[in-house]
């Protein structure tokens, strides 16, 4: 198998390399981005292919192509942009040019048709019928603030104003894959459209719980969407979308490194109810436009985990959440002359969380994790508790708010473009805990070891509550130059820098661990943890430094895009199992990491029939500081994020005379890695490659597709992790295939 992919592989480098010259006629007409959407591009330009950043974009016929149906279907098509697919639906772990987030606070931001999310449990559902994805890279915290300081997703889907008709997409594959989505589009009347979405998806798993028998990735859920789109006049627009979601998913088929197997005997599972609102007006005042971004996000999800992923009886975990968010955001965007282009703003949000997470300890977990080391230490006076079973109780309510003035000034004098923006952004959040533990054990004497006797029966009655709150006050500046090249089609060079910004906040999953410690302590075992150091993490911060250039020869059929970045990044928060036996997670600060790297990406269109797409990025992410009390991790690499991606398409498209009216034919292959699993670099996950492909058939208004990932069955790791001393892991998904048929009862306006 590993012959066979790298055989594979040189095949796809070797064709993408050579077929272009055999091609000499027409330009596609998709090399350049149109906007076509009835409200996009909010805060930036239409055209993304020129502006002075880093970005990526995916259009539909690539989304369709690749089945791309969420936004972990994009990674590693950007370069330096990765969304490892573990877990379950619950994780939206983003890693972008070294910096990324496991847990708690993103480090790139979603907006879909505009409308920010600010959760990223809630990031992974599936949207059908996007128009299309932009993935941007580096800091974008100027203009949308906290939690974008990697970049920025934005997402845009069909407009009713801009097509009308149905839209059917029905799938199956292996794993008992099942997909189905619906939709209907239509005008009520002139400048009034309405759109109604809905979509199931059922997949039956590929890995085996051996304990429990049934497959622990199956998963099941689907949405609605209905979307209203209304022109009045030519200067004002009013979009509203709603979506509700559901996701039910066992999740985290996490193997035991020793054993080879999936086999842990208490039920994991992530359940998730989520609804979403945004309303966009946009009011076009003759030189400059007025807009407003309204949202409602509400979510209710549950996961319960078996957290020692054994089957042993140590400990699970439940968190229940209901969280309601606001968000308004107001943009005024003018020009003055020719020349000069502004841009100015003020967004505000309001977020309240509530939540219960249990951790229930069993017998195995109170035998080892307390009862041993009470007794190691007084082996004179042992103890025996005296229930199966106790409760670690945590209830929390967060509230957290927040509000930003932005502007940035545009000017443009002859071939050059100097930009500069700026943001105060303003933040509290805040934390209302209540935790208790009620239980009791037994303490023998055994001084005697022929005539053992209870000496005395102590009881545990722990109830403790309080209140902490955190506020960050952040100036985000960026300055951008770039200059328009000499050249037949549009091209440019930039240098930018820009400060990128990451909200702090507390670790509510440590409270099982601080209850522990103080159940620890009243045996004369002393406290491990103090509350207001380990529940607190601070904001993380990052100064973005950036040199690239946007590149269309050949008559606009090549586009080349490059980019050369270096990121000083301070109290940049880490992800870690804290150490010895304990229950949770832990967001810490590391002093200081250093990363820095290159990125390219390719597009070559040579006519109607090929099209040819390539990306690769590479990141060197190490730690310049980072001493977490024990040991000193500086040089060492950052966890989790991938030293390089890579990805390369290649799509022939044959017209037929009879039959069938086209034949699309794809492959493609993505490759990740080297991934380090831990700050000590001693695990990790070599560089490996995925080969897919389809083949597609168009007739009228039908399309059939017959395609396959990971065709040579590459073995390989999505997520590595260390808990109660133990080793886990994911194994990234076998060879797969499917057959997808997509019908299409309408038009576009043209």
């Amino acid at each position: 198998m590993k012959l066979l992919s790298r055989l594979l592989s040189v095949v796809i480098l070797i064709t993408l390399a050579v077929v272009p010259a055999l091609a000499q006629q027409e330009p596609r007409d998709s090399v350049r981005i149109l906007d076509e959407v009835t409200v996009t591009a909010i805060k930036q330009s239409a055209d993304l292919t020129l502006h002075p950043l880093a970005s990526t974009i995916v259009k539909r016929q690539q989304i369709e192509r690749l089945g791309i149906a969420n936004v972990k279907g994009a990674s590693e098509i950007a370069p330096n942009f990765y969304i490892p697919d573990y877990g379950s639906r619950m994780t939206s772990s983003i890693y972008v040019r070294g910096i990324g987030a496991r847990i708690d606070q993103p480090v790139v931001g979603l907006n879909v048709d505009n409308v920010p999310f600010l959760n990223k449990d809630n990031y992974d559902f599936d949207l059908p019928d996007i128009e299309r994805m932009e993935v941007i890279r580096g800091p974008q915290s100027t203009l949308y603030g906290r939690n974008t300081m990697g970049g920025l997703i934005n997402i845009y889907t069909l407009s009713p104003l801009n097509y009308q008709g149905s839209r059917l997409m029905a799938e199956t594959g292996k794993g008992d894959l099942m997909r189905m989505s619906l939709s209907h589009y239509m005008l009520l009347k002139p400048g009034l459209g309405m759109a109604f979405t809905g979509d199931f998806h059922y997949f039956g798993g590929l890995f085996t719980n051996k304990y429990l028998g049934y497959k622990a990735d199956r998963e099941k859920g689907g949405s609605l969407r209905w979307k209203t789109a209304w022109k009045p006049d030519k200067r004002l627009s009013i979009d509203n979308t709603a979506w509700f979601t559901l996701s039910r998913t066992h999740g985290y088929p996490y193997e035991y490194e020793e054993s080879g197997e999936i086999n842990y005997n208490d039920t994991c599972f992530y359940r998730r109810n989520s609804f979403a609102d945004g309303l966009t007006v946009k009011y076009d005042m003759g030189g400059w436009t007025l807009s407003g971004i309204t949202s409602v996000q509400y979510i209710d999800d549950n996961m319960t985990l078996d957290q020692d992923f054994l089957p042993l009886d140590y400990f699970t975990l439940t968190q229940r959440r209901h969280e309601w968010a606001l968000t308004q955001d107001v943009v005024a965007r003018g020009k003055a002359g020719g020349n000069y282009r502004w841009l100015a703003g003020a967004f505000g949000f309001y977020k309240r969380t509530a939540m219960q997470a249990p951790v229930t300890f069993k017998g195995h977990g109170i035998e080892r994790l307390i009862v041993d080391h009470r007794n190691e230490i007084n082996p004179d006076y042992p103890i025996a508790w005296d229930t199966d079973n106790f409760v670690l109780g945590s209830d929390f309510t967060m509230p957290t708010w927040g509000v930003a003035v932005y502007h940035e000034s545009e000017l443009k004098a002859g071939r050059w473009n100097f930009s500069l923006g700026m943001r105060l952004d303003y933040e509290r959040v805040g934390l209302t805990y209540h935790s208790d533990a009620n239980t009791s054990y037994t303490v023998f004497d055994n001084t005697d070891p022929d005539n053992p006797a209870v000496f005395s029966r102590e009881r545990i009655d722990i109830n403790d509550g309080g209140s902490l709150h955190k506020s960050f006050l952040e100036f985000l500046p960026k300055a951008t130059i770039s200059y328009s090249l000499p050249m037949h089609s549009a091209s440019d060079v930039y240098v930018s820098v820009g400060k990128g910004y990451k909200s702090g906040g507390f670790n509510t999953q440590m409270f099982s661990d601080v209850l522990q410690q103080r159940i620890m302590g009243q045996m004369g075992l002393g406290m491990k943890y103090d509350i207001d150091d380990i529940v607190g993490y601070e904001p993380e911060k990052s100064w973005n430094y950036e040199a690239g250039a946007h590149i269309m020869c050949a008559d606009g059929k090549v586009l080349t895009d490059m980019a050369l970045f270096y990121i000083d990044c301070r109290n940049q928060q880490v992800t870690t199992f804290p150490d010895g036996t304990t229950t949770g997670r832990v967001t810490t600060n590391a002093g200081r990491t250093r990363s820095y790297g290159a990125e390219i990406q390719i597009r070559y269109a040579p006519n109607r029939h090929w099209l040819f797409n390539a990306s690769y990025g590479y990141t060197h992410a190490t730690f310049k500081e980072f001493y977490n009390g024990r040991e000193d991790f500086g040089g060492k690499r950052v966890p989790y994020a991938p030293e390089n991606t890579l990805f390369a398409g290649l799509t022939y498209s044959l017209p037929m005379p009879r039959f069938v009216d086209e034949i699309t034919f794809n492959a493609n292959m993505r490759g990740i890695g080297s991934i380090y699993w831990d700050e000590e670099n001693t695990r990790r996950q070599p560089f490996y490659i995925l080969a897919g492909g389809s083949v597609n058939v168009r007739y009228k208004w039908a399309t059939l597709e017959l395609w396959g990932k990971n065709l040579t069955n590459r073995r390989y790791d999505v997520f590595s992790f260390k808990s109660i001393g133990n080793i886990f892991a994911q194994r990234g998904k076998p060879i797969t295939w499917g057959l997808t048929l997509r019908m299409n009862f309408g038009k576009a306006n043209q």
